[in-house]
């Protein structure tokens, strides 16, 4: 096993539908469907993607259409495009920047590379403590992307399941938090 790569752990099931995986999110998250929008949020998706070039999975999609900005167990935060300026918020160099940074340390027989490199990392999520939750963006488009975790301390891990599966997973309970401390069931909406 290469010293950063913990291992990689497989969903029983990959939910594949969208709705499926907020489901489970909601179940696995007391609260969480209190933060839900009474309307989709407005978020143009296309210029988000067009930033981008490359469109997103359609369960990240769904989360941001359905939730606000979201902060679970005060420690693990996601984001999505502020309405209005999807472009820029697709555009921003910073988390890539320290990205291909990590990639280049990490020591891994198949090397790391974050996107747009085909197959490249995108960041979707990051922790209050610096650790970096990505795309492996391979496969024949987004909705089979599957996740990879860059802790702070320099493991590696991934998870062959979508993004919001990935988290309703870990806050749930049935995945191994390899390198990341166990996430309270709690959340806050911004």
């Amino acid at each position: 096993m290469d010293d950063a790569l913990v291992g990689t752990q497989v969903p029983q099931r990959r939910l594949t539908d969208p709705s499926l995986a907020i489901e489970a999110l909601e179940e696995a998250v007391p609260g969480l469907a209190a933060l839900r929008r009474t309307a989709p949020a407005g978020i143009d998706w296309e210029q988000a993607e067009a930033g981008l070039g490359v469109g997103l999975p359609a369960d990240f999609k769904l989360l941001g259409d359905t939730y606000p900005a979201l902060v679970f167990g005060d420690f693990l935060a996601v984001g999505f495009p502020p309405v209005g300026n999807e472009k820029a918020w697709a555009e921003d160099p910073d988390d890539l920047e320290i990205l291909a940074e990590w990639c280049a340390d990490a020591e891994t027989s198949v090397p790391l590379r974050p996107f747009p490199a085909p197959g490249g990392l995108l960041p979707w999520a990051t922790s209050f403590s610096g650790d970096y939750f990505l795309w492996s963006t391979g496969g024949d488009g987004p909705d089979e992307w599957t996740v990879t975790v860059a802790s702070r301390n320099g493991d590696w891990w991934h998870y062959e399941g979508g993004a919001v599966q990935f988290l309703a997973e870990l806050i749930g309970g049935s995945l191994e938090p390899w390198s990341l401390p166990q996430i309270r069931r709690s959340v806050e909406g911004h």
